[in-house]
């Protein structure tokens, strides 16, 4: 099957392509064969992309799916406030329906907003039965996932059996693959982070990593663990030699630029970690605590870095979302820019809504102005998922009833209100 996008402003975050005022795109059987500014393909199916900018889509290495029930509540947390809340108070009454539903309305808001590839950061491990929900969610949305499984918050206990049950059922090459979600030196020393490495690597498994205090990086590399398969989430709290080991030893940064300055973790490290060496990445994080879009993300980092010393361009901040996140992930051959070659993972964005036009630099518009009411199309390996604005072939109804009495029943277990007023303990057992 051929498609042909036609007529659009191409921003193909490739420097070999470059970017083409107005040019097509040739997909064939979900790969890019070409990028020109005139491609004769009359056996193909047309999208018009006139008054659109034609862009990979985006990919977020890093996000809570889980959730997504409770979005929004959390805006006025503290990090250890919303850890009771997630982890203390609600967790325990996620059923495998719950977590099915909040993993697919999750996935599928982030399509809806232009993420094609996203890492879902699973951490409400209670069974294998959630577990399998989880992947089955993800399986359901048509996007490119990496289920990242981590264990349940705080505890050591080995999870060994799981990984490895879990990794058999994603041991191939489809459009969900898997990941190790490392629970941090901090929640459960440094002991267990070391044991959880050695496994990811007999499994050929890529890891993340949430990290804060200084020290863990210089004791991954002494025991001979800091490896370039290696994403380390938020980190804002390492030092800038740590920082060059991570680059050195070619491994990844997730930044959660909302979270991290809304929870308290401090200044996101954008500019210290491309002084290091490093391309940084950006990730969502959570929807209780920030929005769940790439737009946001990407100006709230650049307004903060750009405050601090001026030094960021708007193209670095797309090549975050998009090409340098795909590296992140080990995927970067086959999504992250519109190259010949490359699965299909691309996103129309409107130029002629009011809120852009008119467009006169691209890359500028997304980053400065950008919002998930410009998605208009998006092709996931080649298949359209949405179209005209709207996600094709979703219930969207009966997902969102779904989805609110999952909430309903789980606030409801854990006694607490829906009101604006829940404020958690300070701590967990607090």
């Amino acid at each position: 099957m051929k498609i042909l996008l036609t007529g659009g402003t191409v921003v193909s975050m490739d420097p070999a392509v470059g970017d083409l005022d107005r040019g097509d795109v040739l997909i064939e059987d979900g790969v890019i064969v070409e990028v020109a500014e005139r491609v004769d393909a009359p056996d193909a199916e047309v999208i018009d992309a006139t008054d659109r900018i034609v862009m990979p889509g985006f990919v977020d290495n890093h996000r809570h799916t889980w959730q997504t029930a409770f979005r929004g509540v959390g805006a006025d947390w503290t990090f250890p406030e919303w850890a009771v809340a997630m982890h203390g108070t609600v967790k325990p009454h996620y059923r495998p329906e719950d977590v099915y539903a909040g993993t697919l309305l999750g996935r599928l808001e982030a399509l809806h907003s232009g993420v094609t590839t996203m890492l879902d950061w699973y951490h409400v491990a209670q069974s294998h039965e959630h577990e399998d929900a989880a992947v089955a969610a993800l399986r359901d949305a048509p996007g490119r996932s990496v289920f990242c499984l981590g264990a349940g918050w705080g505890t050591p206990d080995p999870v060994d059996a799981d990984i490895r049950r879990v990794r058999s059922d994603l041991a191939g090459d489809g459009p969900v693959t898997m990941a190790l979600g490392l629970r941090g030196p901090e929640a459960t020393g440094m002991d267990t982070v070391a044991r959880e490495l050695k496994l990811a690597a007999e499994l050929g498994l890529r890891t993340s990593l949430h990290v804060e205090a200084a020290g863990t990086v210089a004791d991954l590399r002494e025991q001979g663990l800091l490896r370039d398969t290696t994403t380390f989430v938020h980190a804002n709290g390492i030092s800038d030699e740590e920082l060059r080991m991570l680059a050195d030893a070619g491994g990844s940064l997730s930044i959660s630029p909302d979270v991290e300055l809304k929870m308290g973790f401090g200044p996101p490290i954008t500019g210290r970690a491309l002084a290091a060496g490093l391309r940084p990445t950006l990730s969502i994080d959570d929807v209780p605590s920030a929005g769940g879009d790439m737009f946001s993300t990407m100006r709230t980092a650049f307004a903060v870095q750009r405050g601090l010393d001026g030094g960021l361009r708007s193209r670095d901040l797309l090549e975050f979302a998009t090409v340098d996140a795909a590296r992140s992930c080990g995927l970067d051959a086959r999504t992250g820019s519109i190259t010949r070659g490359k699965d299909a993972d691309v996103i129309l964005l409107r130029t002629d809504d009011l809120t852009v036009f008119p467009v006169t630099d691209p890359v500028a518009t997304i980053v400065s102005a950008g919002h998930p009411g410009l998605v208009d199309t998006v092709l996931v390996a080649g298949r359209v998922v949405k179209r005209d604005g709207v996600l094709v072939g979703v219930d969207l109804a009966a997902l969102r009833t779904r989805l609110l009495e999952s909430r309903n029943r789980i606030a409801a277990a854990a006694g607490i209100p829906l009101d604006g007023t829940w404020r958690p303990a300070a701590r967990l057992g607090g």
